[in-house]
This record gives structure tokens, C-alpha cells and sequence, in this order.
């Protein structure tokens, strides 16, 4: 049997199916007597505080951006307003107290699950997560986890909750394949990509499918899972497993050669990261930069925005660690697809194209200059370059330039040093910015093209809709037309351009970009191998051949088809 969902992290495997049911305390309808309604709330207080010292232990053994999960987790669990609500219920209306967590944490999923933005709808996951955690300190029970495996499986599970996916035993889980998750930034699809783990997310009907046990193949690549594969099949994606652990091995070996084509020309590799932690600078001795520092995720997961010493601790960390590479350093790009408690953001029927990024930032000063400030006062400990995401005109650049600079005289006058070499710079990621960039190039110090949301915008297309996922098309000609005008004109004006969307990372599309002049990309850690290797069976002649054939080429399937047959080792 032949299943379809969302591919997310890629990869191939083959094993045996583990269905993966937590056995959770369930609560059920029931009441108490009112001489017993004290005991259920001091039980429910102490099951609270259980709970939270055990999410404490598990996270204090993961990586920092694993962790903070957890913080969110925490700050659910202690939330007074579903704390008040809970003890009402036992109180007024003698509820269980098992039951009375259950109806309010439902109520509250409820709610998140009925919003049309997809990240906020994911968020409901946590709450229902951090239920389970609660009912399970209530009963004395140990929730069943993937912690500790018998031998190496394919998980297959409705849904993965954070607890799940960071906690998972790694050394035995050869891939993920849920029901629910289908999106790029749910957890178990964030953890399971930093993690190198093959998962396949979003698949209708899953657990009605499927049986414990059976053997199983997963496509990651194309989001495939075959239940039950023939000896046909089999076969196949033995030998597709055998190739893809074969160029992982072979990737691995150019981690650490230098990033050049075969006719030697020098290609800057820069990093992705999105936080201090030594997970996220694990490549610094692999990588010429940082193309990207997703500045974001410091404000995401937690009920306060990060305060101006705490950014300042952790951008002075990255700059000091690359210095004196460039760390390129994104202001905050909230909204569209990333939501964060600690800000207000506005309901709108289409967050993409509303006010998030740069766009937010000028709406809030006060959480932009904080931020600005932090930045420029670590710029004394390295190469910082400053990008603003979400740029749509010169008028937003110059707009920007100004609260820089008003954050750099406050600084001053306070007596803070501030870095004399800081670089200024744009995404670009906006048609409307991509088709003046001759004139953007005369404003800024560089930029770097944000791919996802430029063909986002180029496509008309919402990349988050799973119903319109064929619209979304990263090769279509005209992206590549687009891309040759920006990078064109930034080269002219002896500016750097770069690439930090995923087609930076895409060995495909390098070779054509690489074509259009581009000789700076950004990507994770886990692209870097394969694309020094991509480069180094590249010459640029070819590339420019490449880049001047596909342009001329009618659909995004007739230039995938050239490249693919143009490239093949």
C-alpha cells in the first residue's frame, strides 16, 4: 500500500513499523464529594509541581533550542488563568481533579486548534503535551515514551508531542511517519531535521493503515511510505537505502575541504544557526560565516520578550566564536509562519502578507531598538553585519536605517563602544525589491535572497497549504529569471549577494545559481558536506551553460528534468 504526506526531513528507510500509542492517564467524567474537594486541589498543586521538576531533569540533558520547548511547557503548566479555571471547577462544581484538567486543557486546545494560522494551530500540541504530562504526574503513572527502544524502527504515531521527539531514542529510530504534524516547523519535524532522521508527516488515515510490526519503506525525499512492500519494491529501496548511506558517507568527507568548483573557484559557504548553543556552532570550523542568524527563535516559546543583556550575551557569544568571519545577523522576523506569546501580534485573515518582520518591528520601536541595541553593542566582538527581512521598498530601508542609527547615538552618548565597520543589509525575499535592485544595491551593504518566501510571493502561493503544494515551485523559470536580475545588478555594483533559503542548500539549484554569478550561499550544517561536493564536480563554464538553458525553458518540470540529467555523477 502506497501513503502520501509531507516530506520534512529528508532521507531513506527501511525497517520494521513500531505504531507508537502513549499510554497516558486518561481522565474520565467524574465528581467528588464536597468533604473531598481540598484533597483533589492539593493533589492537583502537587501534581503541578511533579510535573514541572520532571520536564527540568529531561531538559537539562538536551541542547539549548531543544530545551526551550520545555520552557513553554513550564509556563503552560504554571499558567494562573487555567489554574483558576481548574480549581473553580473542583470547587464550585466537584469535578475530579483529573477531570477538571482534562475539560479546561482541552478548552484551551480547542481554541488553538480552531485558528486558521498552521503554526498557531501546532501550538495546540504543546498544550495537549503538557496535559499528559499533568495527568500522568496525577495518576503515578510513567507515560510510555521512545526514550529506550528494543532494536531500530520506523516510528509510526498520530502525532509526536515535544516530550516525544526530544527524548526519542536516536540510535534506534530510522524514521518518523505521523498522522497530524504535516508542517516545517513542528516540533517533530525541527527536531527530527537536526537530528538527520527521516520523516514523512501528514499522512491521512495513518494508524487506520497501518499494523505493528509490518515491514515498511519511507521515501523522505518525496514524501512515500510503502506499507508491505512486494519483493520488487523491496529490493528497490534496498538498494536506494545502500546509495543514500553511501553519499552520506561520502559527504562527510568534504566537510572539511575547501568549498571551490573543479576549476578552483572559491565559493563562500555560510552557516545557518539560530541560537548560541554548541549545537548551532558545531560548524563553525566548517563554514566562512554566518549567512544566517535566525535572531527570532530567542523570542519564541517564552512569555517576556529576551531583554537587551541577554541578546547582548548571546549575539556577542556567535560574533566572538566566527570573529573574524561575518555573522550576518537578521532582526527579528516574527509573523506568517512564526508567532511568538511574548509579542502582540495582529489577527489577520493572512499573516504572510501582513505586518510581520520588518513590518512588526516598526510597529513595536521599542522591541526593535532593544534589539538593534544589543546588536550593535556586540559588534565590538566580531564582523557584524545587520539584515532586515520583509523589505518591500527603498522607503522601508531607509526607515530602518534611521532607528539604527538612533539606537547607535544612544549608545554613544551612554558610552557604550560601537563597532566603526557594522554592515547594513536587506533580504530579499519581496518581487517588488527584487526588480529594483540596481537601486536597493546603491542603499545597502549586501543582501541575501530569502528563496522560500521569494517564490512564496513569486508563486502566489501560501508555502504553509498543503492543498496548493504543487503551486509552490523553488525552479520555476521565472524564479530563476528573478534571481538573474538581483544577483546580476549586486555584482555590477560590486556589492555580495547571497542565498540563505533552502534552495541555498539544494545542489540543483547551487549549480545554476552558481551559473547566474552567485558565489555566496548560506544553509544548515547537514547541507554543508554534500554541497562542497556538489561544487567540486562543477566548473563554472558549465554552471553558466546551465543557468542560460534553464531560463529559456517553460515549466518548472522541464528545468528540474535538465538539471537532473545535466548533473548526474
Amino acid at each position: 500500500m502506497f501513503l502520501k504526506g509531507t516530506a520534512v526531513s529528508k532521507g531513506i528507510a527501511l525497517g520494521t513499523l513500531f505504531v507508537y500509542r502513549p499510554n497516558a492517564a486518561e481522565a474520565t467524567e467524574s465528581y467528588c464529594q464536597d468533604g473531598e474537594k481540598a484533597i483533589h486541589v492539593e493533589r492537583f498543586a502537587l501534581s503541578g509541581r511533579t510535573a514541572i521538576e520532571k520536564l527540568r531533569q529531561v531538559g537539562k540533558d538536551l541542547p539549548e533550542n531543544e530545551a526551550k520547548i520545555f520552557v513553554a511547557h513550564e509556563e503552560i503548566l504554571a499558567d494562573e488563568e487555567m489554574e483558576k479555571e481548574i480549581i473553580e471547577l473542583i470547587n464550585k462544581h466537584n469535578y475530579c481533579g483529573d477531570w477538571a484538567i482534562h475539560t479546561v486543557y482541552a478548552k484551551y486546545a480547542g481554541l488553538l486548534q480552531s485558528v486558521e494560522d498552521p503554526l498557531i494551530r501546532e501550538r495546540a500540541a504543546d498544550i495537549l503535551d503538557a496535559r499528559d504530562q499533568l495527568l500522568a504526574a496525577w495518576s503515578g503513572k510513567e507515560r510510555r515514551s521512545l526514550s529506550k527502544l528494543e532494536a531500530p524502527v520506523i516510528v509510526a504515531a498520530r502525532d509526536l508531542f515535544p516530550l516525544d521527539t526530544a527524548t526519542l531514542d536516536r540510535d534506534n529510530v530510522l524514521a518518523i511517519v505521523t498522522e497530524a504534524g504535516g508542517g516545517l516547523t513542528s516540533h517533530a519535524a525541527i527536531i527530527a531535521r537536526a537530528r538527520g532522521i527521516p520523516a514523512v508527516l501528514g499522512v491521512p488515515s495513518l494508524l487506520e493503515r497501518v499494523t505493528d510490526g509490518q515491514t515498511v519503506a519511507v521515501d523522505a525525499f518525496e514524501g512515500e511510505v510503502i506499507l508491505a512492500p512486494t519483493p520488487e519494491k523491496l529490493e528497490q529501496y534496498e538498494k536506494r537505502l545502500e546509495e543514500w548511506r553511501r553519499v552520506q558517507k561520502d559527504n562527510l568527507k568534504y566537510l572539511d575541504a575547501e568549498a571551490k568548483t573543479a576549476d578552483g573557484v572559491r565559493i563562500d559557504i555560510g552557516l545557518n544557526i539560530a541560537s548560541a548553543d554548541e549545537e548551532d556552532l558545531r560548524g563553525v570550523d566548517h563554514c566562512d560565516s554566518v549567512g544566517l542568524f535566525r535572531t527570532e527563535f530567542l523570542y519564541m516559546g517564552r512569555s517576556t520578550p529576551p531583554s537587551e543583556e541577554e541578546q547582548l550575551a548571546v549575539y556577542g557569544k556567535v560574533l566572538s566564536v566566527f570573529n573574524p568571519r561575518p555573522v550576518i545577523l537578521r532582526t527579528l522576523d516574527i509573523g506568517g509562519d512564526k508567532t511568538a506569546e511574548c509579542l502582540e501580534l495582529p489577527k489577520e485573515d493572512n499573516p504572510f502578507l501582513g505586518v510581520r518582520a520588518l513590518r512588526l518591528c516598526f510597529t513595536q520601536p521599542d522591541v526593535f531598538i532593544a534589539q538593534l541595541r544589543a546588536a550593535l553593542r556586540a559588534s565590538v566582538s566580531g564582523q557584524l553585519w545587520l539584515m532586515l527581512p520583509m523589505v518591500g521598498s527603498i522607503d522601508d530601508i531607509r526607515l530602518a536605517k534611521h532607528f539604527i542609527a538612533e539606537a547607535k547615538d544612544r549608545l554613544t552618548s551612554e558610552g557604550y563602544p560601537v563597532a566603526g565597520n557594522v554592515k547594513i543589509g536587506v533580504m530579499i525575499e519581496i518581487p517588488s525589491l527584487a526588480l529594483i535592485a540596481d537601486l536597493v544595491a546603491k542603499e545597502v551593504d549586501f543582501a541575501s535572497v530569502g528563496s522560500n518566501d521569494l517564490c512564496q510571493y513569486c508563486c502566489a502561493v501560501d508555502r504553509q497549504n498543503a492543498d496548493a503544494a504543487e503551486y509552490y515551485q523553488p525552479h520555476h523559470p521565472a524564479m530563476y529569471r528573478l534571481l538573474s536580475q538581483v544577483i546580476s545588478e549586486f555584482n555590477k555594483a560590486g556589492k555580495p549577494i547571497s542565498i540563505c533559503g533552502e534552495m541555498g542548500g539544494d545542489p540543483l539549484a547551487v549549480a545554476a545559481l552558481v551559473g547566474l554569478g552567485l558565489r555566496k550561499f548560506s544553509m544548515g550544517l547537514s547541507s554543508v558536506g554534500a554541497m562542497k561536493r556538489a561544487l567540486a564536480a562543477l566548473t563554472v563554464p558549465k554552471a553558466e551553460e546551465l543557468a542560460r538553458t534553464i531560463q529559456g525553458l517553460t515549466t518548472e518540470a522541464e528545468v528540474l528534468r535538465h538539471l537532473r540529467e545535466n548533473l548526474a555523477n
